[in-house]
């Protein structure tokens, strides 16, 4: 099969799993002897564009027209059998959907987060969950509150983008990759085409290293970022301590918005490592010498890779219990589940798994398993591959139908 893969690249100072995935999935249909190529652009090229070419770019998220001209012209010279679009924020846009039109080839799209609903894609203001936009054509609630990095201004471009391209998403993709359950559910209350969403987790790589003790700390990997839990996480740990702590340092790695916060906290405690962003290679090893992995985002994640990496390594989860997590994670078997944005269920969660280090492994065996069913590079092609057939067969049809 022939793929064309479409991907805006996330900024490289920040952890990215998006990213990860686009990498990981070009690998894996490469490994299984398919041809894949990339059309790309970076966001790490902003920087070096001009003034005027760095305020152009707002201009260019609702509809970049050079885009659409050069995908177009590059399907017709090469004539993919599908095109899978990841990421399209802030420098490629929907015009990727008008050339796949153009050329006549038909796009598959993965949905790594719900900006087809909500302007910045996450479900939360303040905090707290929101769905003020959920099922409006208009998304005048997330101007109002400037949901988009807390500016009304950078959050204009966003809403004109999902208003102006709400149709052109939902009938120019013959096949949307949900990556859970959790996330197809919101999608179709919000009115998405339910025929064209199929829940396709993300598969993880078989690492090149597992777990073979009890662990020696409790990680926490990823962005440091409200939404993802690290406030919470602090305040449990903070309980923790004052009961008399875990017996097992809390290791904080990633880099973001609360850099500065989780530094500062972490100073002078021996129960508190923040070693700031790991490259692959480390994040595997510190997911194998894990006792747990945690996860207490307080937004809806759509899926939840680092979850799924643990899985793989054969390390439970505490992650929160919503959103995606609860189908990844089966409470008391393969991790546990804390009520989500509650301190004190997040800090006896986390107590429970240090305590008792038979049932610790016997849910790493557990979780190890539920990786090998569900979420292994061979459950990832089959399902990746049987997604573009629909779409191509779709798209035939079509054509067929127009004859």
């Amino acid at each position: 099969m022939h793929v064309l893969v479409v991907h805006n690249r996330y900024a490289s100072a920040q952890p990215s799993g998006e990213n990860k995935v686009v990498d990981q999935e070009v690998a894996l249909l490469r490994a299984a002897g398919h041809r894949v190529e990339t059309f790309e652009r970076r966001s790490d090229d902003i920087a070096a564009r001009s003034l005027p070419g760095k305020a152009a770019v707002p201009l260019l998220v609702p509809w970049n027209p050079s885009v659409r001209r050069e995908l177009a012209a590059r399907l017709r010279a090469q004539r993919p059998d599908v095109v899978h679009v990841h990421n399209v924020f802030p420098l490629l846009s929907p015009a990727v959907l008008a050339a796949c039109a153009d050329a006549g080839v038909p796009a598959v799209a993965t949905l790594h987060n719900y900006t087809q609903v909500c302007p910045p894609g996450t479900l939360q203001r303040d905090g707290q969950p929101c769905t003020e936009c959920v099922g409006s054509s208009v998304p005048l609630p997330a101007v109002r509150h400037g949901c988009y990095r807390d500016s009304r201004l950078a959050t204009v471009p966003l809403a004109v983008s999902l208003t102006a391209n709400r149709r052109r998403w939902w009938t120019g993709v013959e096949r949307f990759f949900c990556i859970s359950a959790a996330q197809r559910d919101v999608l179709v209350r919000a009115g998405m085409p339910a025929e064209r969403l199929a829940v396709k987790h993300n598969f993880v790589p078989e690492p090149d290293v597992r777990r073979t003790g009890p662990g020696e700390h409790v990680l926490y990997l990823g962005r440091l970022a409200e939404t993802k839990g690290l406030r919470l996480l602090m305040a449990a740990w903070d309980e923790i301590a004052d009961g008399g702590g875990a017996g097992v340092p809390l290791v904080i790695a990633g880099t973001g918005p609360l850099e500065a916060e989780v530094t500062a906290w972490a100073v002078g405690r021996d129960d508190v490592r923040y070693v700031g962003l790991y490259g692959p290679e480390e994040c595997r090893r510190a997911i194998a010498r894990a006792v747990a992995v945690v996860a207490p985002s307080t937004w809806l994640e759509a899926f939840g890779l680092v979850v799924v990496e643990a899985m793989a390594a054969g390390v439970p989860a505490v992650a929160a219990g919503h959103g995606a997590f609860t189908e990844l994670v089966e409470d008391g078997v393969t991790g546990l589940l804390h009520r989500p944005r509650e301190a004190a269920s997040l800090a006896s969660c986390l107590r429970r798994i240090t305590d008792g280090p038979e049932r610790n492994q016997e849910m790493g065996r557990a979780a190890r398993l539920r990786y090998e069913r569900g979420f292994s590079p061979a459950v990832g092609l089959e399902r990746l591959v049987e997604g573009y057939r629909t779409a191509i067969a779709g798209r035939t049809e079509i054509l067929g139908g127009n004859k």
